[in-house]
């Protein structure tokens, strides 16, 4: 986050050299009024020019991942951050380090609470919701595949049940793995219930 401190003849005046001199704008920045100056005797003697501090607001993403060092601190996790951000609403952040194992969790439990904390953290006062996944030594991936493994024989286990099968809750993100693997299946449909964090898919036979 850049910070800037301009003057000018004006408290005005100061901003806007500010603002220029950061290429940003008023509602993505704080200001501060250091001195609002003084016009002088005549406009000449005395005077004193107006002095601000402009700051940039940080983004949702540095939001995010301040949010994230802190917690991973307290976890006594070094871990670094790569940030990818593959589109206007969706970021990964990649995690590298030690005692990854421990920060994935049981059943990837851990690192979905956090992923879940984390977002929350970063779109409290956000204009634009932003999906972040985390993603620590390539998880994701393999966390992925499982689903999809996982979504085939459930969907074998429904239709030969002749019942609806209920997964454990899921974030957004993996729900929408199961869906997608399933989403050609002829034989099955699948849906979400529940409210977050803990909503679900329910695979059921086509009638």
């Amino acid at each position: 986050m850049r910070e800037i401190t301009a003057t000018g003849q004006t408290v005005e005046e100061a901003v806007e050299s500010a603002l220029a001199q950061l290429n940003t704008t008023r509602d993505l920045t704080d200001i501060s009024i250091v001195d609002e100056g003084k016009k002088g005797l005549f406009g000449l003697f005395g005077a004193r020019p107006a002095v601000v501090k402009v700051k940039e607001k940080p983004t949702v993403i540095e939001i995010a991942e301040s949010f994230l060092q802190t917690v991973l601190k307290q976890m006594e996790i070094d871990a670094e951050i790569d940030v990818v951000r593959e589109d206007e609403r969706n970021v990964i952040f990649n995690i590298t380090g030690e005692k990854m194992g421990l920060l994935i969790g049981k059943r990837g439990q851990t690192i979905n609470s956090l992923q879940y904390l984390t977002q929350l953290a970063a779109n409290r006062h956000s204009k634009h919701y932003l999906t972040i996944i985390l993603n620590p030594e390539d998880y994701r991936e393999r966390r992925k595949q499982t689903l999809m493994q996982l979504a085939e024989r459930l969907a074998s286990k429904s239709m030969h049940l002749g019942k609806p099968v209920t997964l454990e809750p899921m974030p957004n993100y993996e729900r929408k793995v199961i869906h997608t693997a399933l989403s050609d299946n002829p034989k099955v449909a699948t849906l979400s219930e529940g409210e977050e964090p803990n909503r679900y898919v329910v695979i059921r036979p086509k009638q």
